[in-house]
């Protein structure tokens, strides 16, 4: 059974880090490749916010007793197998692990242009997460 608790925890802290990105993202991605703090707030803030995300997948799949996932990508297709994520939203959050792992990581060096569009045109896929979410825990959890 869903822990509602936790899960509004990780929510809240999903808008609060969502909000954080918002706050401190420049108008443009050339803006943010030359404000260094500006870009390790915002991407740090993404990768928090994939953290999260992938944090509360990790929580449902054991809270329900589904089959584990291997990855954190694949908590994502969980997520979608079981109906709580659209498949659209599942395979934004799995490559959302990207950057995530490239900021967390330092595996190659952070595509400005990326983080930019993930800071903005991603924040939808984050919003739409935490909504197919909620939407489904209140079904399950009523």
């Amino acid at each position: 059974m869903v822990n509602k608790s936790l899960l509004a925890a990780k929510l809240a802290e999903l808008k609060d880090r969502m909000d954080r990105v918002r706050a401190h993202t420049p108008a443009t991605a050339d803006a943010l490749a030359t404000n260094r703090d500006a870009l390790d707030l915002v991407s740090f803030n993404l990768l928090l916010s994939v953290q999260v995300c992938a944090d509360i997948a990790s929580h449902l799949i054991a809270d329900e007793r589904w089959p584990s996932a291997r990855s954190l990508a694949e908590g994502f297709t969980r997520l979608a197998e079981q109906g709580v994520l659209l498949p659209a939203t599942a395979a934004a959050l799995k490559q959302a692990v990207g950057l995530r792992n490239v900021v967390a990581h330092g595996y190659t060096a952070l595509d400005v242009g990326a983080c930019f569009r993930a800071a903005t045109d991603g924040l939808h896929e984050l919003s739409s997460f935490a909504q197919q979410v909620s939407s489904w825990a209140s079904r399950r959890t009523s």
